[in-house]
């Protein structure tokens, strides 16, 4: 299924069409142009690929992580990094970690039987020699798009290049992110049906009222989508997603996540799933004292969740 083809539209009036357009892509994110793998590193108890996949003519690295001597197809996870203006590590945080979280997910993820791939965003990693994010982003609205819709566009592509895998089963894979990759992770499954379920963490909020509170200014300029707020908000996007799985896992101690900001955004959610007859798959984990960080609960939940959903051949996606 092409990404953008099929319209679902929520009480708010978005459709996927529109968002894409919003986004800078007014047909739908280009079509990946393969990729190869530069490198193979075998460890104890994974195999790790480079590999560059061709991305709307940029060349962009990432690296996947699968069981070693595992019969596939396998399910997939693609991870969505982090932003936390940490722009050197990129695609290394799935094997290398950061301090928001309690372990790096590229070796979990593998040792649990996945196959895991993390791609840099522009401005990240290996890519940094692109441009700063304040530049790209400047350049990005200049021409009538978005940085946000051109990450989304690079995984998109990487959507492309896992399901053309032998070795993956292109019926279940699901999104994965921390913050920055939280918000990709929910945001690329609302708009790619081919995303069997999505799992993020520390960043689903509604953005009018952060905006109204200034919290919406500890965000990177690369979340800037002129006339969103027109349409709609962020948890209407989301409920895009339903009636796929999603797991929801915020601190009420995030500034990102106030409970002005958080509420709002689940109940949509809730309703959307209602709506769908599918309550049952809307997971949702709420830490009372933590703030922008990942918890041993919410770690245990993604697991769960991702062996869960992943491994269940009756994934709804009507």
């Amino acid at each position: 299924m092409v990404p953008g083809e099929t319209i679902a539209v929520t009480k708010s009036g978005v459709d996927r069409k529109t968002m894409w357009r919003l986004l800078g892509y007014p047909g739908g994110p280009p079509p990946g142009n393969g990729g190869q793998t530069r490198d193979i590193r075998h460890e104890p108890d994974f195999t790790a690929e480079d590999i560059v996949i061709g991305s709307g003519g940029a060349a962009v690295p990432g690296t996947l992580l699968r069981p070693r001597d595992a019969a596939g197809p396998l399910p997939a996870v693609l991870y969505c990094h982090a932003h936390g203006n940490r722009h050197d590590i990129g695609r290394h945080e799935l094997t290398e970690s950061r301090a928001a979280l309690l372990d790096a997910y590229g070796p979990v993820l593998a040792a649990n039987g996945f196959a895991v791939l993390c791609i840099d965003m522009p401005g990240f990693g290996s890519r940094q020699a692109e441009g700063t994010e304040t530049a790209l982003s400047k350049a990005a609205l200049w021409q009538g798009g978005t940085l946000l819709g051109r990450m989304l566009a690079d995984l998109s592509t990487a959507i492309d290049y896992l399901a053309a895998r032998a070795d993956v089963d292109a019926a279940r894979i699901a999104t994965l992110g921390l913050s920055m990759g939280a918000t990709h992770a929910y945001l690329l499954a609302a708009l790619d049906e081919r995303i069997a379920a999505c799992a993020h963490l520390c960043a689903f909020s509604n953005m009018r009222p952060l905006i109204e509170s200034g919290a919406h200014d500890l965000h990177g300029p690369y979340m800037t989508v002129p006339g969103l707020l027109e349409i709609c908000d962020l948890g209407d996007i989301a409920a895009l997603v339903a009636p796929r799985p999603q797991l929801v896992c915020c601190g009420k101690a995030d500034p990102l996540t106030p409970p002005e900001a958080l509420d709002p955004a689940i109940d949509t959610l809730r309703r959307a799933y209602l709506q769908s007859d599918a309550a049952d798959h809307l997971e949702i984990v709420i830490s009372e004292e933590t703030g922008h960080t990942e918890t041993a609960a919410m770690r245990d939940a993604v697991l769960r969740f991702l062996l869960k959903r992943l491994q269940d051949a009756s994934i709804r996606r009507d």
